[in-house]
């Protein structure tokens, strides 16, 4: 995947940057097929993103919008990605689109074993044709950990199902994530980072596949172009 820097001097400058190259893409997507999926990632850093997305004029009636990964708890939890998403992006004209989950609102207990919420989410789930990841500071991506006991599984590009219970090490809950070929079988892949520490794991992760970074095997892959939108 070659990669093509996008570089701003606040997080608000990249946000709308990074709202305005989105639904471009998703207006040409919708002119090519009619229709479009947009996934995107949780935490606090895409609020801006979300909000300055939500008031884009486009085909929401015909767009769906679901999680690149999501923490396996119900969905009024305050660590739910979609709690999140339906806060800040599920809004203003983007109310119109189509809400595709990963955990159902209302979720039982047993709902939320982890086999079971995968085997959920998998019959919700569609190919995205945009994608918004994240990065953290310890490389990782999706809920593609490292250290995770699933990471190779999640990285398999002979893995034909799309999505994988995760287990992190280094943060709290199980949870469930896209794997690598589902991520590169996204046309359109953006990554949002922001200040100089992110940066300099991004800049080690760029030079080659290493499963210390997990985000090393989007940027270093052949299959698409990743656009990075960087903040200072």
């Amino acid at each position: 995947m070659s990669v093509q820097w996008h570089s701003y001097n606040s997080p608000s400058e990249a946000a709308a940057a990074l709202a305005d190259a989105v639904a471009t893409t998703l207006r040409n997507t919708l002119d090519q097929k009619g229709r479009a999926v947009l996934a995107v990632s949780g935490g606090r850093s895409p609020i801006a993103f979300f909000e300055a997305l939500s008031r884009k004029a486009l085909d929401w009636h015909n767009t769906g919008i679901t999680l690149v990964d999501e923490r396996i708890v119900p969905t009024n939890h305050p660590d739910s990605n979609t709690g999140l998403v339906k806060q800040y992006l599920l809004k203003n004209h983007a109310a119109a689109a189509h809400w595709i989950p990963m955990i159902e609102d209302n979720a039982k207990d047993a709902d939320l074993y982890p086999e079971n919420a995968v085997q959920t989410a998998l019959t919700h789930f569609v190919q995205p044709d945009v994608l918004v990841l994240g990065m953290g500071g310890d490389g990782h991506t999706a809920s593609l950990f490292p250290q995770a006991p699933q990471l190779d599984r999640g990285l398999d590009m002979n893995n034909t199902i799309p999505l994988l219970h995760t287990s992190p090490i280094t943060a709290p809950h199980e949870r469930i994530s896209m794997t690598l070929p589902a991520i590169l079988n996204t046309p359109a892949v953006f990554l949002a980072i922001q200040g100089e520490e992110k940066k300099a794991v991004y800049d080690a992760a760029a030079t080659d596949i290493n499963k210390t970074y997990p985000i090393s095997y989007i940027l270093n892959a052949q299959e698409a172009t990743c656009h990075v939108y960087y903040a200072n």
